[in-house]
């Protein structure tokens, strides 16, 4: 590792190999140039493991070589780097023996497509010389793709500093003195102000005890202060040491002496992967095979492969959603699956599907899910303020006012987008965004993406299309099998493959599906240029610490029932279809009860048939059957229409239970609506003279109440539905096979008490419960009994007061059980990291 010597003013200094230098106005910097053109963390000089390179870290005036901006170059005896200007910018000199490097051997690539053409396997073979990417003048490249040549972090994960990375210098700086209370919060009345939507008003304060200690002291915050990771308890103590970190909202705070040193997460955040390996079937399958990366920061980076190739768990691994067998995820050196709390407001995740109820308004629907995400002490009008700024941004607020579901395809991603940069994430995720788009939607949408990388965010596209591949800063290619099989630039894959077009690539990853492609991608110069360094860590077990048991979320728990509730109600009525449909459905089927003949209605029968009334109990086999059938189906598709958007909200802060109360509360409603309905037209048109047993004047309420929770029950059994099913398709036939089962086992068709095992499976049905209780008022025993008198009475449907309890209670608990159930289905569909 050889010396370098800088010359800077007249001064010189010799670089030490084992360290890197940090160029700036920040005064905690290695060299400090009070220069205006120079940013306050502008640049850092270090040794990259084949030779030394300056590297910009997304200053405002650039970093200048030979006249050129330059995002990475390498460093050797002779070069001259420009800091702010070109021309007349703070000149550093370099000189002295520096080895050559490693970039600039040659390197290897495919044999031309013809010897797979001629049926062999692609193979390795000596390739001519080439023209180094890092050896190209800037002006040779699109502007996206001046970014540096190499990724390569400098320490173990153990040594990593876990404040934002250890080339990067603070934000600002605080005094800490003994004594003192430093509040910190977003209103002007802290003494550490945060301008973060993300932070509460007065979110936590520092406390510097006389002892010399210093204390972290949550105040009741919305999205939780954390510490080293792992988040206090709300209103929770803590002291804090020189190596505890404490992330609130996009800032982290470190203590060096008693120094309060602010990092702000702007966006120039880099981010990794180290040998990530997901195996299934106890270790028997490997989808994901020891997957090493690293992004640069402000970058757009594509992941593309065949079917199969493990494209959708890797994102998964990445996104902590399913954290990975062994290796880890690196945001800015912090491992994500420890620190996946405090770091998830930082990640935007756009999946396939839309995360938005494309049936609301696109300002509509941005305000309710601000309303979900931002801490409740946020004003409207601040809120309300975000969104506008995030319209702007991404050119919807021509369509703001336009329901989601009449956008083309691309302006629906950019609605999902724009939720996701509601929160200032700095890296962003997006699964097949371009899936089904034309090749006009498809560049539209790449474009967008490579916008919001050069305004200072790092963007990782899952992408079946590699039209606008080109956009991208680095390409990530994945094999069949799950291993890496290309990463680097796009402007080289084809000719590392030996290709002339991906389909050719993607034909022979098919053709030869048993070829080692990952060894040959790592026995590749590529791949000492863009991964080695990664690869060089020890792959491990990734053992993580889920999320506390009390984390805080951002809205209280009624709150967020409230927004859901009005979210889900905006829902409904907008969906003009399924609101005619569920008014009509109780009409059609009280109107079919009244086909029965029952010339006595619901009340006893003549004399001459002894009292007997043998239609009622058909009226009410149809009425109880009908009302399951009705209720069931209001929920049977809500949680699996809203799966995708329940798993990200979830992500970031919903409470499951919230979720699912704001669903019993409105279908509750609209069942209890129904129930009203369908009992009016059922039992208006009916004589009943008999006496209630609870309201003895009106046995019709009696029954209508027990319809009522009928319906609320069949409601718990269609969410439990949507909860078990892997798709939509399949809750009808579900659905129907209940409805019948139920109708068999109402007790009405044939003899059910008494009957072993028939017996105890019928106590598991609503409709067998619900029959006995509006059988009970209506004393259906003695209306259903035999002119011989040999007819078993069935217990349950006595005319008596306990009896009715019994039956409406055990609807009550039926309920009551299938939604406990629900709870933990729902556990299927979250982040891992967050299941407890």
């Amino acid at each position: 590792m050889p010396e370098l010597v800088l010359e800077l003013n007249g001064q010189t200094w010799t670089l030490d190999p084992t360290r890197s230098y940090r160029l700036g106005r920040d005064p905690q910097g290695d060299l400090v140039l009070q220069d205006s053109r120079v940013s306050w963390r502008h640049a850092t000089v270090r040794w990259s493991g084949q030779g030394w390179v300056v590297e910009d870290h997304g200053s405002t005036n650039g970093t200048y070589v030979q006249g050129q901006r330059v995002q990475q170059t390498a460093l050797g005896p002779g070069t001259v780097v420009h800091l702010g200007n070109a021309n007349d910018g703070p000149r550093l000199t370099f000189s002295g023996a520096a080895q050559i490097p490693h970039q600039q051997q040659h390197t290897a690539a495919f044999d031309p497509p013809a010897a797979a053409m001629a049926g062999q396997p692609p193979a390795m073979a000596p390739h001519q010389p080439a023209v180094p990417p890092q050896h190209q003048m800037p002006h040779q490249m699109p502007h996206h793709q001046q970014q540096h040549q190499q990724y390569a972090p400098q320490q173990q994960p153990s040594q990593q500093q876990g404040y934002g990375g250890n080339d990067r210098g603070a934000t600002s700086l605080h005094q800490l003195a003994v004594g003192q209370v430093t509040r910190i919060g977003r209103a002007l009345e802290n003494e550490l102000v945060v301008s973060d939507l993300q932070v509460s008003r007065f979110h936590a304060e520092f406390l510097a005890h006389p002892d010399g200690r210093f204390e972290i002291h949550d105040l009741g915050s919305h999205n939780g202060t954390y510490v080293s990771g792992q988040q206090l308890p709300k209103n929770g103590r803590r002291y804090i040491g020189q190596n505890d970190t404490v992330g609130i909202g996009h800032s982290t705070f470190r203590l060096v002496g008693n120094q309060l040193q602010e990092y702000v997460d702007t966006g120039e955040v880099s981010f990794s992967a180290r040998h990530l390996t997901v195996q299934v079937n106890n270790g028997q399958t490997t989808i994901l095979n020891d997957v090493s990366f690293g992004v640069p920061e402000k970058s757009l980076v594509g992941v593309i492969g065949p079917s199969g190739s493990g494209k959708s768990t890797l994102l998964r691994a990445l996104t902590g959603y399913r954290p990975a067998t062994y290796g880890e995820v690196l945001y800015d050196h912090r491992n994500l699956y420890t620190h996946f709390a405090e770091l998830r407001h930082r990640i935007g995740l756009v999946p396939q599907d839309d995360i938005l109820h494309t049936a609301l308004q696109v300002r509509q629907a941005l305000r309710l899910a601000a309303k979900l995400r931002f801490p409740g002490d946020v004003a409207d009008a601040e809120r309300d303020a975000r969104v506008e700024e995030v319209l702007a941004e991404l050119k919807l607020s021509h369509h703001a006012e336009k329901r989601i579901s009449s956008l083309s395809g691309g302006q629906r991603k950019r609605v999902s987008v724009a939720l996701e940069l509601l929160t200032k994430p700095s890296l962003i995720f997006l699964d097949e965004p371009t899936s089904g788009l034309d090749p006009g939607m498809d560049r539209d949408v790449m474009q967008l993406l490579r916008g919001l990388a050069d305004d200072g965010r790092t963007v990782l596209v899952v992408t079946h299309s590699v039209a606008e591949l080109g956009l991208c800063d680095r390409v990530l290619v994945m094999a069949p099998g799950g291993g890496v099989a290309y990463f680097g630039p796009p402007d080289e894959a084809l000719n590392f493959f030996g290709y002339e077009t991906w389909a050719d690539v993607f034909s022979a990853f098919e053709n030869y599906r048993d070829y080692d492609w990952m060894g040959r991608w790592r026995g590749s110069q590529h791949y000492q240029m863009y991964a080695a360094d990664l690869d060089a860590v020890q792959a491990q077990a990734s053992h993580f610490q889920p999320m506390a048991a009390d984390q805080q979320k951002a809205q209280s728990w009624s709150s967020q029932v409230l927004t859901l509730m009005r979210r889900y109600a905006a829902v409904i009525i907008a969906d003009k279809g399924f609101l005619g449909l569920t008014l009509a459905l109780p009409v059609v089927l009280g109107v079919v009860s009244n086909f029965i003949p029952a010339d006595d209605g619901l009340g006893y029968g003549t004399a001459e048939n002894g009292g007997r009334n043998g239609d009622a109990s058909i009226i009410l086999l149809i009425l109880v059957v009908g009302m399951c059938f009705t209720g069931s189906a209001n929920a049977v598709r809500e949680l699996i229409k809203e799966r995708v958007i329940y798993e990200r909200e979830r992500a970031v802060g919903l409470s499951r239970s919230a979720y699912l109360m704001s669903k019993v509360f409105v279908l509750g409603i609209v069942t209890v609506l129904q129930g009203a309905i369908l009992s009016l037209i059922g039992f208006m048109p009916r004589d009943m003279p008999m006496e209630g047993v609870i309201f003895e004047d009106a046995p019709a309420l009696e029954m209508t109440m027990v319809l009522m929770v009928l319906g609320c029950t069949s409601m718990m059994i269609g969410l439990l539905i949507s909860a078990l099913v892997r798709t939509s398709e399949m809750t009808m036939p579900l659905l129907v096979m209940i409805s019948v089962v139920q109708l068999v086992f109402t007790g009405s068709l044939f003899q059910v008490h008494g009957s072993l095992g028939v017996e105890q499976l019928a106590w598991l049905m609503p409709s067998r419960w619900a029959l006995a209780g509006t059988g009970t008022t209506v004393d259906l025993n003695v209306l259903t009994a035999s002119p011989t008198g040999d007819t078993d009475p069935d217990p349950i449907w006595k005319h008596e007061a306990g009896y009715w309890m019994l039956d409406v209670t055990m609807l009550v608990v039926i309920g009551v059980v299938c939604g406990y159930l629900v709870m933990k289905f729902l556990r299927r569909h979250e982040p891992e990291v967050m299941r407890k």
